[in-house]
């Protein structure tokens, strides 16, 4: 029996149910360990025989490209285009005014009818101006009168001092009365030229042969002087007007010709000519405004649509380039790919232009020339991955003696 000390003097026995509790919980650990222990072997077996199965589910990759999958880099020549675009405006175009004020009498035309020149357009009510004119002719004639009234009197004085009748003083007189009588009448014929012209003035006319684009009055309106009447444009000749950079400017020349597209006409190409070359640069912007004139002899073009088009300029020196495909992309950074050993090399490169036309991307630096790029897009593409060229068949051919008997297969 166990014992325990309870007094320094005095024994007491101790507690059965105390060393129970201590083996159940020890008999539990160990089974708790022997879990964990066998759990733990049976998760590192199964993940090997994952990495196994893994090992053998994907076999290392290997590329192997033709050699039409490479391109060299080398120097050729660049063709460049500059983007233009711009708003189709036509060249001739008015805004018709008349000088008086006056009510609109009629309004011969709409928008988008065809006008000549010289055809009426409006019509003013010219009850007034006709009144002022009559008056004016009346002043022409009572001045003409005056004037032949003051002819006859210096006629007369002429001949009573022939006989001594009268003073030279009266003749002169007389003579003075005939140049005032002159005046009057340039006067009088001057204000009539005037209200005949304001008469004429009320029949508003077209300046040139076009389209009415705008009509701003109506019958029945109080028009005042110098307010619009209406807007007639001329559409066989168009222009669109293009921003190009200061720095193409110099390779711009008069009459150079530009192949356009215009929105709404889907294949149709119409061709422009540099008609005119700004002489400064827009304010706030670097660049200076061309204009191309755009023939539109079926009239089929309307002011105000969208334009765009590329001018060529001349090709500079031959530059390095290799193809579009040939060049990769990350994070901002350019490269492309070259074999060498076997092995997928990664070549960083800096580039320049680029011609949509040709599909060439100038290397300003990079790989030296002459050096084969990867020219294809494929996916996987990595730095170190094995890589091969495909060989070009052989193809056997019956020869005469003397003769190889077999030849590599063209390439082409």
């Amino acid at each position: 029996m166990l014992f325990k000390r309870n007094a320094p003097d005095k024994l007491i026995p101790a507690t059965p149910v105390n060393a129970l509790q201590r083996r159940t919980w020890i008999k539990a650990l160990l089974g708790v360990l022997t879990i964990a222990v066998a759990v733990g072997s049976l998760v590192a077996w199964r993940s090997g025989a994952a990495k196994k199965g893994d090992s053998k589910a994907k076999p290392e990759k290997v590329f192997e490209f033709a050699s039409s999958d490479l391109a060299r880099l080398m120097p050729r020549e660049m063709g460049r285009t500059i983007p233009v675009s711009g708003s189709v405006r036509p060249v001739v175009f008015a805004t018709v005014k008349s000088k008086h004020s006056a009510e609109i009498a009629k309004v011969h035309v709409q928008e988008g009818e065809r006008v000549s020149a010289g055809q009426l357009l409006v019509t003013l009510d010219t009850a007034d101006l006709g009144a002022r004119l009559d008056a004016q002719l009346a002043s022409l004639a009572e001045a003409k009168a005056r004037l032949s009234l003051a002819d006859k009197t210096q006629e007369t004085n002429q001949q009573l001092l022939a006989r001594n009748f009268i003073s030279q003083n009266a003749v002169d007189t007389s003579r003075s009365g005939v140049d005032v009588g002159l005046a009057n009448v340039k006067a009088a014929e001057a204000q009539v030229a005037i209200a005949k012209r304001a008469l004429d003035d009320a029949l508003v006319r077209s300046p040139f042969a076009g389209i009415v684009a705008k009509r701003h009055v109506n019958a029945g309106e109080k028009a005042a002087p110098d307010t619009p009447r209406m807007q007639i444009v001329d559409l066989s000749r168009l222009e669109v007007e293009a921003l190009v950079p200061l720095s193409e400017i110099p390779m711009v020349k008069l009459g150079q010709t530009i192949t356009f597209t215009v929105d709404g006409f889907d294949k149709r190409a119409f061709n422009g000519t540099v008609d005119r070359i700004s002489p400064a640069a827009e304010l706030g912007s670097r660049a200076i405004s061309v204009f191309v004139s755009l023939p539109n002899v079926d009239g089929a073009l309307k002011g105000g649509m969208l334009a765009s088009g590329k001018m060529a300029i001349a090709a500079r020196a031959p530059v390095n380039t290799v193809p579009s495909s040939a060049l990769q992309e990350e994070g901002g950074q350019f490269y492309v790919f070259t074999l060498k050993e076997g092995l997928l090399d990664r070549r960083p490169v800096v580039i320049g232009a680029r011609s949509a036309e040709t599909g060439l991307v100038e290397i300003t630096d990079g790989p030296a020339a002459g050096t084969d790029v990867v020219a294809v897009k494929a996916e996987g593409l990595k730095h170190g991955l094995k890589a091969s060229l495909k060989q070009a068949p052989v193809t056997t051919v019956r020869t005469e003696p003397g003769t190889p008997a077999s030849a590599p297969a063209s390439k082409g």
